[in-house]
């Protein structure tokens, strides 16, 4: 087996300050949103669950079942708990480097 030929790709890529802290930002918003959808399914699962979803009339689950679905959205939770806590240090960093805007690049 011969080894890959790779080709020697070196983009050139020129970025402002403010472009790169707007992608920054708009990252950061793209996984809160993320993270309210996952929330969201979260959510829409419980109400199946216990029967309050209008796509479930009349599933009966046992109390067993119910348990294992709260548990399952519990630890979905908690991670995205997680991921809140570092998009927010990630946040912070960015909001820093916006405050450090040397001067005369406004």
């Amino acid at each position: 087996m011969s080894t890959p030929n790779v080709p020697n790709i070196t983009p050139t890529i020129s970025l402002t300050r403010d472009q790169a802290i707007n992608l920054l930002l708009a990252s950061i918003a793209m996984e809160e949103l993320g993270l309210a959808h996952i929330i969201n399914a979260e959510g829409e699962k419980i109400q199946y669950a216990v029967g309050t979803l209008s796509t479930s009339p009349g599933t009966r689950y046992t109390l067993k079942e119910i348990l294992a679905v709260n548990e399952s959205a519990r630890d979905m939770l908690d991670s995205v708990f997680r991921e809140e806590m570092a998009l927010e240090s990630k946040l912070k960093q960015v909001l820093k480097l916006i405050q450090d805007e040397p001067d005369g690049c406004k």
